[in-house]
């Protein structure tokens, strides 16, 4: 204690450090837990789009696109059925372009009502969560940093970094 300071001043400030110190531990850990938890969810979410397409494909439309041309980020080509029930088509629009060349066959699955098609198998899987695993990355920042647990931020790290990496080497 500080010999000019009162003896009481030093009684109500280490009653109260306790108890601010509880609450502000929770308030951290509660706003960090629900802005990690709005990173997943946004990851996912942003993934579901193309990977309910290519994860639930049972009773859709299967085949192969051959492209086209590509321009703008969105390339263009026929489509040839492989399921049952599917129809041949002379344009079908593929929205994305990274592993995309002209001339090249690729398997693609047609979403509902459209003649949109996104690609199936590993790469187009993959392809699909790659959204979540920059959530993932971006999450491991928040867990190791904002939540003070290291271990869980490196394995959300590690999970977003072997996605990414394995989307990357599958396209």
């Amino acid at each position: 204690m500080i010999p000019a300071m009162p003896a009481t001043a030093h009684r109500r400030k280490s009653a109260a450090s306790p108890r601010l110190g509880r609450l502000g531990r929770f308030g951290r850990l509660a706003v960090m837990g629900t802005v990690t938890a709005l990173i997943l969810i946004a990851g996912v979410w942003a993934s579901w789009g193309t990977a309910q397409h290519v994860m639930l494909s049972k009773g859709r439309e299967q085949g192969t696109m051959t492209v086209a041309k590509c321009e703008d980020s969105v390339c263009t080509g026929s489509y040839r059925p492989v399921s049952v029930g599917s129809e041949a088509r002379d344009q079908v629009v593929l929205d994305q372009t990274v592993g995309v060349s002209e001339g090249e066959t690729y398997t693609v699955v047609v979403k509902p009502g459209s003649r949109d098609v996104v690609r199936s198998g590993p790469a187009g899987f993959l392809y699909a969560w790659v959204p979540l695993g920059g959530a993932l990355l971006l999450a491991s920042v928040v867990v190791a940093g904002g939540l003070g647990l290291t271990r869980t931020g490196w394995a959300f790290a590690g999970s977003g970094v072997a996605l990414l990496t394995a989307a990357f080497v599958a396209l």
